[in-house]
């Protein structure tokens, strides 16, 4: 159980988000997001944020950190920052500090949006509201993923490495082009294609093999050539969709994911009309032998603008209804 106020905190490999939750019920109050490149360390960070807030002290924290949790002290796999618990306790006078994988509370999010006030933007035709697993998936600075099951009237939550897993080519465009990819300490996995840095790795790769200059310093750069028009960056995104299509179709695959699979991370709903033309659906159904399955699995992007948060705000308001593997620190 956690004691009101409690802290919680969103920390990733770009972008750190904190909020309040007040007392029990109560909707999570939001503070200033930080760059986490402009802050020495998670304490700073915190007491930086917490600068806007007018409230009681929090008594307790639950942060979801961008790396596996092991411990209550961990290190960003994409990010300088190492995450220390009872650090945290300690500067801030916490009862209780627990540090969980950053996907468990995406899944958990899941369980608290409202399509009917704009929280998500379906891809295909495929209904929600499908009883069963639901999967997760976030492409940002990495790539995470997390799966919700139900059990009885409970969720176990699984978070994962998936986006670790080997990532190769299907199609004949793809294996002509894999020879340009950058790889990353010698692999090419899921999030070295699919993560931010991977859609600029991806149109890097696109140039090349193209013969055409990299007309781009940043991922965001690709974003913004295609709104303008420029050939090569509308066909890196229609790539990059199709290969997130397949990802996201797979891991439905593995986890048997009747209840739908939710896309959030940085990336996704800024491209939302383009994940929703066609590409992506059509790479997600094709299963066979099961893509009759898979046509009927339900997917969409989550627009909520803190997925993260919200979910936080769900296992510290219903700690008895989630199954979550978290450490925690107390005092």
């Amino acid at each position: 159980m956690f004691a009101y106020p409690v802290l919680i905190g969103d920390i990733g490999g770009t972008n750190a988000r904190f909020a309040v939750v007040p007392h029990p019920g109560a909707a999570f109050r939001l503070l200033p997001k930080l760059l986490t490149a402009s802050m020495p360390d998670p304490v700073d960070a915190i007491r930086e944020a917490l600068r806007a807030y007018d409230g009681e002290a929090p008594r307790s924290a639950m942060i979801a950190v961008a790396n596996r949790v092991d411990g209550v002290v961990v290190r960003l796999t994409n990010a300088d920052w190492t995450v220390d618990a009872p650090a945290i306790g300690a500067a801030f006078a916490l009862d209780r500090v627990a540090l969980v994988n950053d996907y468990p509370p995406v899944a958990a999010c899941v369980t608290a949006l409202d399509a009917t006030r704009g929280d998500l933007a379906p891809i295909g035709a495929a209904r929600a509201g499908e009883a069963g697993a639901r999967v997760v998936i976030g492409p940002g600075t990495g790539l995470g993923a997390a799966a919700l099951l139900p059990v009885g009237e409970r969720f176990a939550i699984v978070a994962s490495e998936g986006g670790h897993v080997e990532f190769g080519p299907a199609e004949p465009d793809e294996f002509a082009l894999w020879p340009h990819l950058e790889r990353v300490m010698g692999r090419v996995t899921a999030e070295s294609v699919l993560s931010g840095p991977g859609l600029f790795r991806l149109a890097k790769a696109v140039a090349q093999a193209r013969g055409e200059p990299v007309a781009f310093s940043a991922p965001n750069d690709v974003l913004v050539a295609c709104r303008n028009g420029v050939g090569l960056a509308t066909e890196t995104l229609t790539l990059y969709a199709r290969l997130l299509g397949r990802y996201a179709g797979d891991l439905a695959l593995v986890f048997e994911a009747t209840g739908g699979v939710f896309i959030a991370g940085g990336i996704a709903p800024r491209m939302v009309d383009i994940l929703q033309n066609g590409a992506f659906r059509a790479a997600f159904d094709r299963k066979a032998p099961h893509d009759g399955w898979a046509r009927r699995v339900f997917a969409s992007v989550i627009t909520h603008p803190e997925p993260a948060l919200l979910g936080l705000s769900a296992l510290v308001a219903q700690p008895d209804r989630f199954l979550v593997a978290a450490m925690a620190w107390q005092r």
